[in-house]
């Protein structure tokens, strides 16, 4: 009880991490902090785009509820006054701080990162990230771009540093602060690294030479698969460097050699991000706070690396919304540390190959709307209660219950509980679930289909996760009313885990799914 919280959430980060079984990518630090951690390996996220998810899991409501799916709406004037996590810690006396990305900045955080209400000081952004999109990329022939592909030497950057550096440096100021204030403290820190465009010091391209990087298992558009579900990666098509293929609307392909350095540059990215988290937590162990401070790391939602022939996130595909997630817990999910005990002394990814397994993990499907009850179960607080069915004049309830109780699920457990899944197409009622969605303009791509506004919004497809399986459902929907007519399907999708990992053979159309169906709309 009492224990401060880091929060790290990091920016289109899908699993592709050693500690989730990537062959490739080099993450020792985070792979460290998952060997002391309970590991969930399958966490959702409940829309694959930054603010809905952000402000989906930092008020513990789905999307239907705060009512935002593109990003131009403030939830507590459009939606109802709800509580949010950082909230709930600062009115239960904790210091709450934000550092870098953590609410999505602009209209849907009221263009101030949801300060006063959520932080107990203004939140700090980085000064060198208004540059992010500006021409900082050299190019072969010397000259500056805005490339996707951005590998970027730091000491030619504007001051000198990153974003991301900025926040990692402001986040070891702040501990070094509450270690000497002795005050509780939840410190939220985003990163934004792989967002696009995958700008990151260029020496992180060693590690991942390009003979050594294939191309996606299915880089291809599925045959079977709905024109509503398909996101046409407008956002990556507006950079120097693809601009310049000239590629064909609304599927592509990319060339292949471009794919590869998509995917490179991915990696790379991933891998800076492990120093910053490596630093970060190498200062938690500095100020003698690793014994005393819960840390979670998660991501807003995953980011397609050429499945299905997709790029980015907007889609309910696995790739796009499955995150990484993992709690330390000092003296739960490791055994209590000692004061001035090193739990994350930093690992260099240019010598560190240690192949850190998990400390725990569990299999269960869990949802990111389940962080706000569960930290406040985590540090003894109350755990909010569970939303009615309408909870737009409820300040304070949640739509995500704890998921604290899988804490120690060992993994037999899980395996039993699998091997009674004999008949493949039944309905679990008693499984875990993840929920998502993804509203579209229209039923086929089309320019706004990636990011629609919500009056431009006519379809929302409804996702359902399970061990076994993701089921999908496109219906109507009105925006003027948020209603969604589930009468008026307009496509489905239907994959089975086991036989389909990636979700390539849509079998919608080959099987009755009464079920499924009933199970969605409940």
């Amino acid at each position: 009880d009492g224990m401060n919280v880091l929060f790290v959430v990091v920016d289109d980060l899908r699993p592709v991490l050693g500690c989730y079984g990537d062959k490739l990518v080099k993450s020792p630090n985070i792979d460290q902090l998952a060997s002391q951690s309970i590991v969930f390996s399958n966490a959702y996220a409940q829309q694959a785009l930054c603010a809905p998810s952000r402000v989906s899991f930092l008020t513990g409501r789905r999307p239907d509820t705060t009512r935002l799916y593109d990003f131009y709406s403030y939830w507590r004037v459009h939606a109802g006054n709800y509580s949010t996590m950082p909230q709930y810690f600062k009115e239960n006396g904790y210091m709450t701080l934000s550092v870098g990305k953590v609410f999505h900045p602009g209209v849907s955080s009221n263009h101030s990162d949801d300060y006063p209400y959520s932080w107990s000081i203004p939140p700090f952004h980085p000064s060198t990230e208004k540059f992010e999109n500006d021409k900082t990329c050299r190019g072969k022939d010397g000259r500056l771009y805005a490339n996707l592909v951005c590998p970027v030497d730091v000491t030619e950057m504007p001051g000198g540093t990153l974003p991301d550096i900025q926040s990692t440096e402001e986040a070891i100021r702040l501990l070094n602060v509450m270690k000497t204030k002795k005050q509780k403290f939840f410190l939220a820190v985003g990163y934004h690294k792989p967002h696009i465009p995958l700008r990151y010091p260029q020496e992180f391209l060693k590690l991942y030479p390009l003979e050594n990087i294939t191309l996606a298992p299915d880089p291809w558009v599925p045959e079977k698969l709905p024109s509503v579900a398909y996101n046409p990666w407008t956002d990556i098509r507006q950079r120097d460097d693809v601009e310049a293929l000239n590629v064909s609307f609304p599927y592509g392909p990319l060339p292949d050699d471009f794919q590869r350095q998509i995917r490179q540059s991915y990696y790379a990215a991933v891998s800076y991000l492990d120093t910053q988290v490596g630093l970060l937590l190498n200062a938690l162990d500095d100020v003698g706070l690793s014994n005393s401070t819960i840390v979670v790391f998660t991501a807003d939602h995953g980011w397609s690396l050429g499945e299905h022939g997709e790029w980015a996130k907007y889609s309910n595909f696995d790739v796009a919304t499955r995150v990484p997630l993992m709690f330390y817990v000092p003296g739960m999910t490791t055994s209590s540390v000692s004061q001035g005990e090193r739990v994350f002394p930093y690992l260099d990814p240019f010598s560190h190959t240690l192949g850190l397994v998990p400390q725990g993990r569990s299999k269960k499907v869990v949802e990111l709307v389940s962080l706000f009850s569960t930290l406040a179960e985590l540090t003894g607080l109350q755990v909010p209660p569970v939303c009615p069915e309408t909870s737009f004049h409820v300040a304070l309830c949640t739509e995500g219950a704890s998921i604290v109780q899988y804490f120690n699920a060992s993994e037999e457990k899980v395996e039993e509980e699998e091997d009674g899944h004999d008949d493949t197409y039944k309905c679990f009622n008693e499984e875990s679930v993840a929920f998502s969605q993804y509203p579209r303009p229209a039923d086929t791509p089309q320019w706004n289909s990636d990011k629609p506004k919500l009056k431009d919004i006519r379809i929302m497809g409804y996702s359902m996760r399970t061990v076994d399986y993701r089921y999908t459902v496109w219906v109507r929907f009105n925006p003027s009313n948020f209603s969604a007519d589930f009468e008026d399907v307009h496509a489905g999708e239907l994959y089975m885990v086991e036989t389909d990992p990636n979700q390539d053979f849509n079998i919608y159309n080959n099987i009755s799914h009464g079920c499924f169906f009933k199970k969605i709309i409940d």
